[in-house]
């Protein structure tokens, strides 16, 4: 396992759409490994393989308290059953460093995706789960949780994390 680097917004690397992962194999497992290690080391619930630069869809999330039930989404698909039915969380990101926004999302959604054998699954997350797994797919579409604001707060946002990336040189 290797602790891969979290590329930070406004990079634009993070706007990058995934490629679907056709071929499943020990890469494949690495690279979710690698994926794992580095969520964990940086306190996240939830990070994708576009946010450390590989435009591979792939995501992986542990909302757990004591972080122990990893999950890999592999190709996940969105699928919303109530479009009516929304609620509005305060999410973070790990490419957006200690800023918190509401995102309002579907609430009743249906994920299929591959597992790292290639095996077709489909579920129906409920609450923080499929909040996460929205917040995580839309980084395999090159969308972040700043787009769900206003432009003049995410560009508030933009300009503290440049201060910021220019005070650590």
């Amino acid at each position: 396992m290797t602790l891969r680097n979290i590329l930070v917004f406004p990079d634009p690397r993070l706007r990058e759409i995934a490629q679907e992962v056709k071929v499943f194999d020990e890469k494949l497992k690495s690279l979710s490994e690698d994926l794992l290690e580095t969520m964990y080391e940086f306190k996240g619930i939830g990070l994708a393989a576009t946010q450390i630069g590989v435009p591979k869809r792939i995501i992986v999330i542990d909302i757990s308290e004591e972080k122990d039930e990893p999950q890999v989404f592999i190709n996940p698909k969105i699928k919303i059953l109530e479009e009516e039915e929304k609620a509005g969380y305060e999410e973070g990101c790990l490419s957006v460093p200690s800023f918190y926004e509401e995102v309002i999302r579907p609430v009743n959604v249906e994920i299929s995706y591959n597992d790292l054998d290639g095996k077709e699954k489909k579920i129906k997350p409920a609450g923080l789960l499929g909040v996460v797994i929205q917040h995580e797919t839309d980084h395999l579409d090159g969308k972040l949780m700043v787009d769900y604001i206003s432009s003049t707060k995410r560009e508030r946002i933009r300009s503290k994390l440049l201060r910021l990336k220019k005070q650590k040189k």
